[in-house]
Formats: structure tokens, sequence, C-alpha cells
């Protein structure tokens, strides 16, 4: 029977799941992929609507009691966090230096990038804040539609292009203030549908697989991969493809309970049993 699987069509997460969305994990059961937004995939995990799927971290609260947070397959690291950007002025420099009455265009509510964009902008909070799909993001900064943009991904590599500059990084702000690396996005197995066990050994095997023949998966990534050019590929699958894919580790899970302590604190997300109890570990 076929397992149900949604993630990005992000290039790390079809680098990740090559192997085993083409049958190529030995073990492992056919499965059946659906490919969308994060802000998506946060939306329909709520409503239990896959057995494997990718959410952000900030988005543990409302799952954990129907899912299992994984240890392997999600993306989280260092020198990869959110950006905030803004027009750039006739010096080069950010058009803003404060977003206090701004609009803020974001890629989704229960993203950890918009979650960490709000312990951040603690007490200079923007007038407006609007959730927009995520390439349609910096066009709309550009166009003065947006006062600023919160932006991932390959965003990173590609917006000064749209004569933006980037106002904050979210990611060099919590590693400077924490010393742990960003938590994006995780991968959840379903209780009582997926044993976590077996699914984290079927990632982790989809993982090694991916970096023993990276050229195995080129063409499924790039197919995916929403016009970037292949060298921004390259970039974005090396930034966030790291050693938290195989595994989250002691730094992993610190980061992921730190994240949302201090978001439960503020009164952001509802209090939640430790990231670490409810997942399943090796």
């Amino acid at each position: 029977m076929a397992l149900s699987l949604a993630i990005s069509p992000c290039p790390n997460d079809t680098f990740v799941f090559h192997a085993l969305v083409h049958g190529q994990v030995p073990g492992a059961p056919p499965v059946e992929v659906t490919y969308a937004d994060v802000d998506v995939t946060n939306t329909a995990a709520e409503r239990g609507a896959f057995d494997l799927v990718k959410v952000s971290y900030a988005a543990l609260p409302w799952l954990l009691e129907d899912y299992h947070l994984l240890p392997c397959g999600g993306a989280l690291g260092r020198g990869c966090g959110p950006l905030v950007l803004t027009r750039t002025d006739h010096g080069g420099e950010p058009e803003r230096d404060d977003l206090t009455g701004a609009t803020v265009a974001v890629p989704g509510d229960r993203t950890t990038a918009y979650l960490l964009f709000r312990l951040w902008a603690a007490g200079r909070t923007p007038r407006r804040i609007e959730v927009v799909p995520f390439h349609e993001i910096m066009p709309g900064v550009a166009a003065g539609r947006y006062d600023a943009g919160l932006v991932i991904h390959e965003a990173r590599f590609t917006y000064p292009r749209h004569g933006l500059t980037a106002l904050v990084d979210l990611g060099e702000w919590w590693e400077s203030d924490t010393g742990l690396p960003i938590p994006l996005g995780a991968i959840l197995a379903r209780r009582g549908v997926v044993d976590p066990q077996q699914a984290a050994g079927w990632i982790r095997d989809s993982v090694q697989r991916a970096w023993a023949d990276p050229a195995a998966s080129r063409g499924y990534v790039l197919a995916h991969a929403q016009e970037m050019e292949p060298d921004v590929v390259d970039r974005h699958i090396g930034l966030y493809v790291n050693e938290f894919t195989a595994d989250l580790g002691e730094a992993g899970f610190a980061a992921v309970e730190a994240l949302l302590g201090r978001a439960a604190d503020a009164g952001l997300v509802p209090q939640t049993s430790s990231s670490r109890a409810t997942a399943w570990t090796s």
C-alpha cells in the first residue's frame, strides 16, 4: 500500500527524497508524492492529510499529537536563515531601517521564517502583514506593493537582481543570540499509520544515496526547481542538505526546543511538550 508524501518542489527536498520517491530504497513502500509550498503542507498536516509530510518547525505545536517528529530529512543548519528584504536606496543601503508601520509580505503565518521574524521584531510591529505566495514576494517589494518581504531558500542567492537589499539576516541574528543552528523544515510521520523508526531508516537511506551519486537525481531536481539556474540549484542543495539532514543530533533538537520555548514564552505559539519527548529518535 502506497504512502502519501508531501514535500516542497525545492531542490533540497527533491534531492533528499529522490531515491525514496523512485523506489530505490530497499524495503520501503511505494510513495505517492504531492508537491506544495510549506504553508500549504502546514495546513494539510493539521487535517492529517499525509502519511509523511514536510512542515515548518514553527507548526509543530499544532501537529505533534498526531505526528512523530523524525530526526532526519528536514532542513536545519547554519548560515541558511530567512532574510528581511527592502528596496535599495541610491547609496546602496536598505531603503528603510525600521519596519514600524510597514507592510511586510511573508510566505506563511505558521512558517519558521515568520516565527523568527516575530521574535526579532518584538516592539517594532509592522502595520500590516500579508501572506503572499513565495514567488511573488521579491517582485512585490521591488514594485513597491510591500515595504519589505520575508524570504527563504534560493532568494538568498537571487535577491540583488531584484534591486533589493537585506535589512536583516534572521539566521545570523538567531545564531548570534543562541549559538544554535536555525531550525527551518521538519519531516513528520503520521502516528498509527507510519512506523517512525522504519520511516527514519528509509529517509536516511535516501539521503545517503543522494550524497553517494548526486547526478542520479539531477533531472528530477531540475524538473521541479521552478526555473532556477543550475548553479543556484547546486548552492541551494549545498546549503540546506547537511549533517543535520541525516541526523538532528543534540544541537538540532536543542535548536528546535529553543525556538518553540522562546515562542511559547512570548505567547506566539501554544505551550507544547518537548519536541524530543514527542519524537522518535535513534
